[in-house]
């Protein structure tokens, strides 16, 4: 992996930290998502009209892309409803990179040095031992873990798609802008028929985490479409995984959370991981 895609994975992931920290410091999670969702759309606007349209052989994976986003996101949201947050995001976000991995190596033909397998193998491990940090609900829920488990599917399975998706697209940004819409409405229409009036709040309420987080979110996400089209997926993946370092550090330093040794040990872990990714080829 170059020096260029590894720093562009590494911001992505502090940024996709950023914009979580945002949603989890609200009340209402699902507003907190639909506003980071819509938030996307401005700028995908303002940015398509300046980059290649999408070539035709990328639009069936663009479809299947917005589709398992959105799924990832209606998953992420009712893992949280029953599970503890500290357990279903490592979960969801451990399991990830290992799916990847696994699929591209044994199904798609990809070839991963040892080192590399090794880095992916270590950020899973590292991520998911966050899991067993705090002794809660969360652990001992099997309803939520089984989401959180499925999550990761979802996130895994997007991966895949928007990483072959972009190399077809031939645009990278024009890719995301368009799938950004696709998904906007597609998780806005059910937001409005599940819960009525979410959208109206959200404007009037969500407009931080609309700007603040869409953005965030979208530039995060920009930089790993195009960042698989110059890398291996499954090293990308795994790569931006590390978002979950610097979500503990949001929680320490600016959400007053504890840390504790074995917080410390699980991302010791997962920052080895990441250094063996950047040593590799």
């Amino acid at each position: 992996m170059s020096t260029p895609v590894f720093l562009a994975v590494i911001a992505a992931a502090l940024l996709h930290a950023a914009w979580n920290a945002l949603v989890k410091q609200g009340a209402d999670k699902h507003l907190g998502m639909t506003a980071v969702v819509l938030g996307h759309v401005p700028i995908a606007l303002v940015v398509l009209p300046f980059v290649p349209f999408p070539a035709p052989e990328s639009w069936p994976w663009l479809l299947a892309g917005l589709l398992l986003h959105t799924g990832y996101q209606l998953f992420l949201m009712m893992s949280y409803r029953i599970g503890d947050l500290t357990q279903v995001y490592p979960i969801a976000r451990g399991t990830a990179p290992l799916l990847v991995a696994g699929i591209s190596v044994a199904f798609l033909g990809v070839h991963l040095a040892p080192l590399e397998l090794l880095g992916v193998l270590t950020i899973g491990a590292g991520i998911m031992s966050m899991s067993l940090v705090r002794q809660r609900d969360g652990l001992r829920n099997r309803h939520a873990a089984l989401l959180a488990l499925a999550t990761g599917g979802f996130i895994a399975a997007y991966s895949l798609v928007d990483g072959t998706g972009a190399r077809l697209a031939g645009t990278a940004l024009g890719y995301f802008g368009w799938a950004s819409i696709g998904n906007a409405a597609v998780f806005a229409s059910l937001m409005a028929l599940t819960r009525p009036g979410l959208l109206t709040q959200v404007f009037r309420r969500g407009k931080r985490a609309m700007i603040l987080g869409g953005g965030a979110s979208f530039v995060a996400y920009s930089m790993v479409i195009w960042a698989f089209t110059q890398a291996p997926i499954a090293l990308v993946t795994a790569l931006r995984e590390t978002s979950i370092v610097f979500a503990l550090l949001i929680g320490v330093f600016l959400l007053g959370e504890r840390l504790d040794l074995a917080k410390v040990a699980s991302t010791m872990v997962t920052l080895l991981g990441g250094a063996l990714l950047r040593l590799a080829r």
